[in-house]
């Protein structure tokens, strides 16, 4: 009986009672809560400059914002609507919610520990955030000064009394209440003051040594300029956090309009999440809670700074020796070798280039060469995330004011950045482009780019396909592939997928493309099923995978079925995974680990040993847009890709797969019992991924440096590394 069938019969495919949900799973939101405690953990880590790790802590601050916008917002609705549908592991929204809470708690207390040692240390280097403390007379001169000409006259005061109702507060709005009596009456006054989002978090004070001071610090200060007849009693900052995800209800009629009105209101979304400072009066909270309309929603106390994603902002002081050195990608060779002609590199055979250590700005030039050679006739893009400053859409522009074809398709739903790709694809149907927003019901998350160009009374196509997003921000700090490719086989599946995205035309006889929703996940079962039948005729079952989530239970079940089999599997999992590994008789030939380190590991590698170990000339590998997710699977619009060319495979395979494998420096191996632990490797025996792809060129992108400087240095992995 095969993983599937277990399942649905409750047994463990050999007859004996299989093991529940909890045993057999792990909770995707304290998966990904864990995940974020690891981010945590780099700020604490000495091998760091100290303001990467001040940046660190602040992701995490980051990240925990955006889960309780989201995930915990999901689940409060849910369990304010009576919605009892449980987790994979089998709780309810209610006690998903508990455990959420609890562990939260239990982070945001190790992130205020991690800033009072940061601080101390930030401290010693010369970088100082003062409190209460008194100052010099100029530092408080300037203080003086500044507050009155720079923040007084921003803050707005608001009383609260029966003619004068609780205020709304903003998303991450953060602010200040107080408790007063006037003089000399001894009458009670209530005062809200809401810190504008405009106003900087911190103020540096002049002078050779950084000193900085918070803005509620230095509001306290000057509590008597704000409130001249009156005498404070108590009080105490706050900050909210609300319900940020947008819902597509299936009978909207027009996206554009029905994001724009979705936008607004999710800045009025439920309080999810309520945080105030230790010490404020218990009549106040009462009072904070009626007033934003939080009874449901989860209140916690602060023993120390809140809002600490706003640390980030301490980044910015110039102490270049407290960062990471600088580093510079660089430009694909071979490219450099056709003069910088993209796509006469491109025709010589297929190019795979590996962000961040080789440059974006190929992309860049593929999409800006597209748009000013008169022999390129048609353009199509997907954007799921483009950024702020996009070169590439100003490229779409430029080639739909030259007269070219050019198709866009804009992702509305890409969280967070709805309201982006909303000024995008108005600029871009301004410019003349003709700009799809694709499905109502699935994102489009695939990423690819097509260019149709007339060369010799013919037409070629040329395809860019990435694991991450047309964005040059996160392209600087995002591992991911770029492959590039004039096979006509992958341009006529590209063209087949941007018409169904388009025209909802279903594609065809696909020739080297999976996709999603139809088909991606059943041709990964049908992969990881042909390593179980070597591994059954007693030649070696290898799975290799690199992937950002591992939430899908039908996927898990089959690598648990392939683990009884004795198929090896190796998985490099970034955030949740909600896989047990190494389970006597479920899992125990299954090894997670997790890498956090200086680049966010973004891309997605899968590579199956067909009958060999790995790695091997033979070994299927393959490129993706699509995480291990049922969302990936069923709800958005992805490919997997074979990597036939065996310079491109060897360097994904041998070089990118195998690096990610042999890490120690940046590497969390996942324990049985969910907890992660730190891997150690032997003194002067470390390999730091990062640093080997910093200062190793890699092999597709090189022609004929790579025959005239030799090879680049060999990688091996053996199980039990």
């Amino acid at each position: 009986m095969d993983g599937q069938a277990a399942t649905r019969t409750g047994t463990d495919g050999a007859g004996g009672a299989r093991p529940g949900p909890k045993e057999l799973y792990f909770n995707r939101e304290l998966s990904w809560l864990a995940f974020n405690r690891r981010v945590l953990e780099e700020a604490c880590n000495p091998a760091h400059p100290l303001l990467e790790r001040l940046r660190f802590l602040s992701i995490s601050g980051n990240n925990l914002d955006e889960f309780f916008m989201v995930r915990v917002a999901g689940l409060t609705a849910h369990r304010l609507l009576g919605v009892e549908e449980t987790s994979d592991d089998g709780l309810t929204p209610a006690q998903q919610l508990a455990a959420i809470t609890e562990e939260s708690d239990r982070l945001t207390e190790s992130q205020q520990g991690v800033w009072a040692a940061l601080k101390a240390a930030l401290a010693g280097a010369g970088i100082h955030v003062v409190g209460e403390e008194n100052l010099d007379a100029a530092a408080t001169a300037w203080l003086d000064r500044h507050f009155h000409e720079q923040i007084f006259p921003i803050l707005t005061p608001q009383a609260i009394d029966p003619a004068h109702p609780f205020p709304f507060i903003p998303n991450r709005g953060f602010s200040l209440i107080f408790d007063l009596k006037r003089r000399p009456s001894g009458e009670p006054i209530r005062e809200l003051l809401m810190v504008p989002p405009t106003l900087l978090r911190f103020v540096r004070i002049p002078g050779e040594t950084a000193r900085f001071i918070a803005v509620e610090t230095l509001i306290r200060r000057h509590i008597t300029t704000l409130f001249p007849d009156a005498e404070l009693v108590g009080g105490g900052a706050f900050r909210v956090i609300r319900d940020s995800d947008i819902e597509i209800e299936e009978e909207a009629e027009d996206l554009v309009r029905y994001f724009r009105s979705a936008i607004k209101r999710r800045r009025r979304g439920r309080v999810i999440r309520v945080k105030f400072e230790a010490g404020m009066p218990d009549d106040l909270v009462a009072l904070l809670k009626e007033g934003l309309a939080a009874i449901d929603a989860i209140i916690t106390e602060s023993t120390g700074f809140l809002g600490i994603v706003d640390l980030d902002a301490l980044y910015e002081e110039d102490r270049p020796d407290l960062k990471f050195a600088p580093f510079t990608p660089r430009f694909p060779e071979r490219i450099r070798e056709h003069g910088g002609d993209c796509f006469a590199a491109i025709q010589t055979k297929d190019i795979i280039v590996h962000h961040p250590y080789e440059s974006f700005e190929v992309v860049v030039e593929f999409v800006k060469q597209a748009a000013a050679d008169p022999d390129v006739v048609a353009i199509k893009q997907t954007l799921y995330r483009a950024g702020k400053q996009s070169a590439v859409i100003r490229a779409l522009i430029d080639a739909a004011e030259a007269g070219k074809s050019v198709t866009a398709v804009v992702e509305l739903k890409a969280r967070f950045d709805e309201e982006q790709n909303l000024l995008w694809a108005s600029a871009l149907e301004r410019a003349g482009v003709q700009v799809v927003y694709g499905f109502i019901e699935w994102k489009t998350h695939t990423k690819m780019s097509m260019v149709v160009r007339r060369e010799d009374k013919a037409y070629r196509t040329y395809c860019h396909l990435g694991t991450g997003n047309y964005h040059p921000v996160t392209a600087r700090i995002y591992t991911d592939l770029s492959f590039f490719t004039a096979d006509p086989r992958i341009g006529r599946d590209v063209a087949q997928l941007f018409n169904y995205i388009t025209g909802y035309i279903e594609p065809r006889a696909l020739e080297m493309l999976t996709i999603s929703p139809q088909g991606l996940r059943q041709e990964l079962l049908r992969l990881i099923d042909r390593e179980i039948a070597f591994a059954q005729n007693g030649r070696p079952g290898i799975v290799w995978a690199k992937l950002n989530a591992l939430v899908d239970t039908i996927v898990i079940d089959k690598l648990y079925e392939a683990s009884r089999a004795g198929v090896r599997v190796e998985l490099v999992v970034r955030g949740i995974c909600c896989l047990r590994p190494g389970v006597p008789g479920l899992s125990e030939t299954i090894r997670v680990k997790s890498i956090v380190g200086r680049f966010l590991e973004h891309s997605r590698i899968w590579c199956f040993g067909n009958g060999d170990e790995l790695p091997n000339r033979e070994a299927r590998v393959y490129i993706s847009s699509a995480d291990w997710m049922p969302r990936n699977f069923d709800r958005r619009v992805e490919y997997m890709l074979p990597i036939e060319n065996p310079t491109v495979r060897a360097q994904v395979l041998d070089q990118v797969m195998v690096a990610n494998l042999l890490d120690t420096e940046q590497s969390w191996r996942l324990l049985p019992d969910g907890g992660y632990e730190r891997v150690r490797a032997e003194e002067g025996k470390g390999f730091n991924l990062h640093h080997y792809f910093m200062t190793n060129p890699s092999l597709s992108g090189r022609g004929g440096a790579l025959r005239d400087s030799g090879a680049v240095p060999k990688l091996r992995f053996r199980r039990g590394q």
